[in-house]
Formats: structure tokens, C-alpha cells, sequence
């Protein structure tokens, strides 16, 4: 199974929606707003002059921002139609940033630059079927001292809509739509894994990185999960018998 060629494919078709869509909001962010939460903002801090690698970045926006925050910025993602866009993004927003298609593994391949900073976020991991094989293309693009930060959904989250927790021998494999508003019914076929928070800080400690900050958040930016209920100037959260499920994580991590 080309599970990269089917998540490709996947990602090209929802690509055209999320610019269209309230979700993303993009009339705002051609006019200046940042697409990046408080979250990474707080955890990264000054970017400016700091050369940054933004991996799995969908159509630009998040690495346009910190390009906007005076990052030098690369930003990688599968999706041609998605890198497509963010060239274009760039472009017409005379923002200086360097886009890159390929499959994060394949990148690790060819990839000779290292950064002071790689940065991922929300909605990654479950993409990728060996978080080994991530963290250490991870480490070998950072430079000696060089911070990596991670902001995902929590897995824990994932049990309410009837995934793994753990990991398994086996993909998800799904039709699904697109978690936009503007979703127009149309479903793709898509190849996803599970991923424990153990598997993910120890596949950054085998790369040699350091963890210097691990933190969990009972809050979503976005209104992205079934259930959720929006609580005014923190985010959107699910109760489970009266009690805020973890929803969101982040991981500091250094190398040596």
C-alpha cells in the first residue's frame, strides 16, 4: 500500500476547501493576522533572525507568520497543491520563504541544512507510521543547540472518536471528509496511525534530543472535535463526566 501517495492525493483534495474556508480565514491573514495561538507563540518566543524549519506546514500560513515575525523560514509539506498555494501565498504577500513538497522522510534524505529552530504542529503525527525515523530527520536538521517544538492533539482525545491510544500493527485506514465548515461532502481515502505520548518523547530521546518542557493543555484553538464547547478567551474544551479532557500538548526538546 502507497500510504504517501493515497495521504497525498487526500491532502490535494482538501487543500482547495481550507482556503475557502472560514476555519483558516484567509481575507484575515492577507491583512496582517497571525495564523499562530498563543501556545507556540509563548513557547517559541523571539524568532527574529533565526532560521526556521517548519515541518509538514499545509498551505503556508503558520510559516508565513513567523516569517512576518522575522523567522527565515522553510516550510515542507506533502501536498503539491498545498505547497502550490503557499508559494503563491508568498508571493503575493512579498514575504521571503522557502517552500518544499515532499514526504517528511524523504526530505530527511536529501535535507544538508540545519536550523536553530524545527517546529510542528497540530494534526501531524498521526501522518507519519515511524516516529523514529520523524525525530531523527528531526536532530539531523537542528543545530547543535538548536530547539525543536512540537504542538499536537492529544491522543487521549482521539479515544471519544474511536481510535487507538496506543500504538498498533495496523493503520486506520478511512473515507473522510475535511474538518472545515465548508466541507462539501466529498471523502478521500486516507492512511493514519496511532501514537502514545510515550512513543513520542522516546523516539526524541533515541535521536539524542533533550526534553526540556513537556506540557498538556485542556483547551483547543480550534473547534475541530465532535462535543467540544467554547469558553470564552481560552479555546474550546470536552467534558467527560464533568471533567476537561486533555486536548492539546507540546513538547520543548534541544539538541546537544
Amino acid at each position: 500500500m502507497d500510504y504517501i501517495k493515497i495521504n497525498k492525493e487526500a491532502w490535494n483534495n482538501k487543500t482547495p476547501l481550507h482556503i475557502a474556508s472560514k476555519f483558516y480565514n484567509l481575507p484575515a491573514f492577507i491583512e496582517g493576522q497571525t495564523s499562530l495561538n498563543p501556545i507556540e507563540l509563548s513557547l517559541l518566543g523571539d524568532v527574529k533572525g533565526k532560521s526556521l524549519l517548519h515541518l509538514q506546514c499545509h498551505f503556508g500560513q503558520d510559516t508565513l507568520s513567523w516569517a512576518r515575525l522575522g523567522a527565515n523560514v522553510t516550510g515542507v509539506d506533502l501536498s503539491s497543491t498545498a505547497i502550490e498555494q503557499a508559494n503563491k501565498l508568498k508571493d503575493s504577500l512579498a514575504l521571503n520563504a522557502h517552500f518544499i513538497e515532499s514526504d517528511i522522510y524523504q526530505f530527511g534524505q536529501f535535507n544538508d541544512t540545519q536550523y536553530d529552530i524545527v517546529f510542528t504542529s497540530y494534526g501531524v503525527l498521526s501522518w507519519l507510521p515511524n516516529l523514529d525515523n520523524w525525530a531523527q530527520v528531526i536532530a539531523d536538521a537542528l543545530k547543535a543547540g538548536g530547539e525543536f517544538y512540537l504542538i499536537e492533539f492529544h491522543p487521549f482525545q482521539g479515544l471519544f472518536d474511536g481510535y487507538s491510544y496506543f500504538p498498533k500493527s495496523t493503520p486506520d485506514i478511512e473515507e473522510e471528509g475535511t474538518y472545515t465548515e465548508n466541507c462539501d461532502g466529498t471523502k478521500s481515502k486516507t492512511v493514519s496511525w496511532s501514537h502514545s505520548i510515550s512513543e513520542v518523547i522516546s523516539s526524541l530521546l533515541k535521536a539524542g534530543l533533550s526534553i526540556e518542557a513537556y506540557d498538556e493543555y485542556p483547551f483547543s484553538p480550534y473547534d475541530c472535535f465532535d462535543g467540544l464547547e467554547y469558553i470564552p478567551h481560552a479555546g474550546y474544551q470536552l467534558l467527560h463526566n464533568g471533567q476537561q479532557v486533555p486536548l492539546v500538548f507540546s513538547i520543548k526538546a534541544r539538541k546537544r
